[in-house]
């Protein structure tokens, strides 16, 4: 097998990067194209419309929802906080709790942090070494005070599912709002908001080969979620969400929808494939190899291992062909154990020696056996140099 184009992208959970396909979709509204689209008046405001509109038939395709509840944003960062602020901002009179996970993506941490300085109560649910919330404790969480229930579909660290569906029919027999963060989860596994009953989803173009900054919020119409908006415009976007619409990031992330929907599943058995094949061959070459958090329940794109007796971060100084992360790029200033594996129950020691490997649509299988072999000559570099190699953890699987 030759040789791969270095350096390998390894680091799909961060970004992806746009699918030709979707630039192609995206240039003439570049270029000729330039209309508003909400110009009403003339040819090329309607060109414009008549391209956002198709885009969100596309992202609500893919989610099983109805164009009217696509609520275009510039991502889920924006999506996460206009959920949760707008929800407990509009219900305070009446319900002032939100429950939420310790696992939570950095930007719905914050955002809840937020909230927690205007006065409004959390609980902050726990997960197990898997990664899973206990639905026991949700469960037992919920008051008649507990506006929103808000957990991720899909871990951006650990790449571990949480079973929404159990979580939605339980929020729903309880009369509670139910948001999850979908960025990580659509077009890599199956989701669906009427079968999970979600009632507002976070959604992101640039997770799924799609342009940087565009998102979305889905909004359930029936029963119609109220929501408060987070700035003032012209009242586009149903007033959700104020300004003009970027025509070609909408475009771009309508196109990427349709082209995961439509490759999804093919995509997903290669992606297991390739993951069983790294994994495997890691093992094979390194002992103290530790999965972080369930290998099951798992988008098929995402491994992250901890090698025991090394440092993250002095590992990936020394593997400068491969594009890696140890996380979250929204906390990659930080040198801190990630919050995430402390949650699962992970010693400091172990978490600094994760490392998050995320596979893709362009991913091969030469560049994962040139990754096996980079992997195995560094980590019995920096083990040699250093402490004799860790033994290896219980927790091993």
């Amino acid at each position: 097998m030759s040789k791969p184009k270095l350096p390998i992208y390894l680091d799909y959970q961060s970004t992806t990067p746009v699918d030709p396909r979707v630039v192609e979709a995206m240039l003439p509204f570049l270029a000729d194209k330039f209309g508003n689209a909400h110009s009403r008046t003339h040819a090329f405001g309607w060109e414009s419309e008549a391209a956002a509109d198709l885009a969100r038939e596309q992202v609500a395709t893919a989610i099983g929802a109805d164009p009217k509840e696509i609520v275009f944003t510039s991502g889920a960062t924006e999506s996460n906080n206009l959920a949760i602020k707008g929800v407990l901002r509009f219900h305070k009179k009446k319900k002032n709790h939100l429950i939420t996970c310790l696992t939570e993506h950095k930007c719905v941490v914050e955002s809840i942090r937020d909230l927690m300085r205007e006065g409004f109560d959390v609980t902050f649910l726990g997960v197990d070494r898997e990664g899973r919330i206990d639905l026991d404790a949700l469960e037992a969480a919920v008051t008649e005070k507990t506006a929103l229930v808000s957990i991720m579909a899909v871990n951006n660290e650990i790449g571990v599912t949480q079973p929404l569906e159990k979580i939605g029919a339980l929020c729903r027999e309880r009369g509670v709002l139910f948001h999850t963060d979908a960025a990580q989860a659509v077009g890599k596994v199956a989701f669906d908001v009427e079968t999970a009953k979600v009632d507002l989803a976070s959604l992101s173009g640039h997770k799924l080969y799609g342009p940087k900054g565009i998102g979305a919020l889905y909004v359930r119409l029936k029963p119609r979620v109220r929501l408060e908006p987070l700035f003032s415009g012209g009242g586009q976007e149903q007033g959700l969400r104020a300004g003009t619409l970027p025509t070609a990031l909408c475009v771009g992330f309508g196109a990427a929808a349709a082209i995961a929907m439509a490759e999804r599943e093919e995509e997903a058995g290669r992606l297991l494939r390739l993951r069983a094949r790294l994994l495997d061959g890691l093992r094979a070459r390194l002992d103290g190899v530790t999965v972080n958090g369930s290998l099951e329940a798992r988008v098929p794109g995402n491994l992250n291992v901890s090698f025991a007796g090394i440092n993250s971060e002095t590992l990936m100084m020394e593997l400068r062909d491969l594009a890696l992360s140890t996380g979250s790029a929204c906390s990659s200033a930080s040198h801190e154990p990630s919050y995430v594996l402390k949650a699962l129950g992970l010693e400091d020691a172990l978490a600094d020696a994760s490392i998050r490997i995320g596979l893709g649509r362009f991913t091969t299988e030469a560049e994962i056996d040139y990754a096996i072999g980079a992997f195995a000559e560094k980590v019995a570099k920096l083990r040699a140099q250093g402490a004799a190699p860790a033994p290896q953890p219980a927790a091993m699987r």
